[in-house]
């Protein structure tokens, strides 16, 4: 539906009345808009008389809104923000912008770290800027070209496109395997493991194979990767995606004693609906050719 521009008020009077609204006075959004306090406030009141509303008043040594001003206040709030992510977006788009990938720090490292090497030996010219955290972050509202998940690819305004089958294991140091290749269920559930924190998938795949997470003795960690270290130094037993354990299998740091099959669950490239970079489209065409 096409906008009724013969309605608006000035896009000037509006973005002064925002500035004075979110700083709270006049002389805020004077000092944001870079003008004067004077010219701040005859905006707002040409605002005001246009509307035939009030829409600010005095509140001690501030700014107050009346109802009707609070919610002119959100309404064009949300929309210039709206317009400055948008504009966000097209400048990290511009010709040599890095391409913004987000991904766990555990898979960053352990995945996708020793492989990068041999994308920038091929493309020099296009930069990469990992951006490793734990949660499933929104790749509009977070400026990202790309994120790395793991799960079921089901995720709700982004478009999933599998990367790899995720397969997960139980893997011990050597020495706390004291020269033995596996384990029993038995000998599994005697013995310690570490953990990160929050492991309800882990739990209920151990259950599918015998073991009572609730039964064994295990040490919890704050993150992923500290776990994987303790694992790495005999702590205990650890579950973990195959993906992010295979150097460590590779080397002999831990030798697979068990492995746990879901194939609902493996690794995807979510990216925003809509055309794609070119950069990005060759990027995520690596992605798969290295798996």
């Amino acid at each position: 539906m096409a906008i009724d521009w013969r309605s608006f008020p000035s896009l000037a009077a509006l973005r002064a009345f925002e500035a004075a609204a979110s700083h709270g006075s006049f002389s805020g959004a004077a000092r944001a808009l870079n003008v004067t306090h004077a010219a701040v406030a005859q905006q707002v009141r040409a605002l005001e008389q246009d509307l035939g509303l009030e829409l600010m008043f005095r509140d001690g040594r501030g700014l107050g809104l009346t109802p009707e001003g609070a919610r002119l206040a959100q309404a064009v709030g949300e929309g210039f923000k709206s317009i400055e992510l948008a504009l966000g977006e097209l400048r990290a788009v511009a010709p040599g912008a890095p391409l913004r990938i987000t991904l766990t720090p555990a898979f960053a490292q352990q995945w996708l770290m020793p492989r990068l090497g041999k994308f920038w030996a091929a493309h020099p010219e296009i930069a990469i800027s990992l951006h490793p955290d734990r949660r499933v972050v929104d790749l509009r509202r977070e400026g990202m070209d790309l994120g790395i998940r793991f799960g079921k690819g089901q995720w709700p305004g982004v478009e999933a496109e599998f990367l790899a089958a995720a397969p997960w294991v139980i893997v011990a140091a050597p020495s706390l395997l004291k020269g033995r290749r596996s384990l029993t269920i038995e000998e599994m559930s005697a013995m310690d493991w570490v953990v990160e924190g929050d492991w309800p998938e882990e739990k209920a795949w151990l259950k599918g194979h015998g073991l009572h997470p609730d039964e064994i003795n295990v040490t919890d960690m704050p993150s992923e990767e500290l776990a994987l270290s303790a694992a790495r130094q005999g702590l205990g037993l650890y579950v973990e995606a195959a993906a992010l354990v295979e150097t460590d299998l590779a080397q002999g740091t831990l030798i697979k004693v068990g492995s746990l099959q879901d194939e609902s669950m493996a690794y995807y490239m979510a990216t925003k609906p809509g055309p794609k970079r070119p950069e990005l489209r060759l990027f995520m065409k690596w992605l798969k050719s290295v798996v």
